[in-house]
């Protein structure tokens, strides 16, 4: 049987070992060349940010203070827009929108979660203490040849990557 190997087609590749090491200053050149690409993008996002802060800023206090009003007279008016009985409907209509209420459903909030465990198990309520069992990758890599040939287990070892780094002088702010 045939093993195929997948290849890339290669675009460019150099001849000697000067061309490599122009290679690589190209690389540093192109990252350099990113990072400047990438922060006047990003001081074109701060700039556009700031500008729309102060804007959004108002919008948003203008769309509270709507929906509290809203709600305030809903909540007035809630018999009327919905009937004695919750159960005939928790949602008004309006020619513009709709309003609804929806309860909730139940939640638990937990502080302290070791001491909380700790008070459950003292007090035999284990049922409300998950315990969680999980795959021990360290323990597999500190022996290998113990759970090597099990199904579902495959222990990768010998990638090699391959790293291009020019080098560029550091400078702190």
């Amino acid at each position: 049987m045939a093993t195929r190997l997948k290849t890339k087609t290669l675009r460019d590749v150099p001849q000697s070992k000067n061309d490599c090491a122009e290679y690589i200053r190209l690389a540093g050149d192109l990252q350099r060349e990113f990072e400047r690409q990438r922060t006047e993008m990003n001081d074109a996002i701060a700039a556009i940010t700031q500008k729309y802060q102060p804007i959004l800023e108002a919008l948003t206090g203008r769309i509270e203070a709507t929906q509290e009003g809203v709600q305030a007279w809903c909540e007035a008016h809630r018999v009327e827009l919905c009937g004695e009985n919750d159960k005939l409907g928790k949602t008004a209509n309006f020619v513009t929108g709709t309003v609804s209420w929806r309860q909730r459903p139940p939640s638990i909030s937990v502080r302290g979660a070791e001491s909380v465990i700790e008070t459950l198990q003292r007090m035999g309520l284990d049922r409300f203490v998950r315990s969680k069992e999980e795959i021990n990758k360290e323990a597999m890599l500190n022996e290998p040849d113990t759970v090597r040939g099990i199904a579902g287990i495959k222990i990768v070892t010998g990638v090699e990557d391959f790293i291009v780094q020019p080098f560029e002088a550091k400078a702190e702010v």
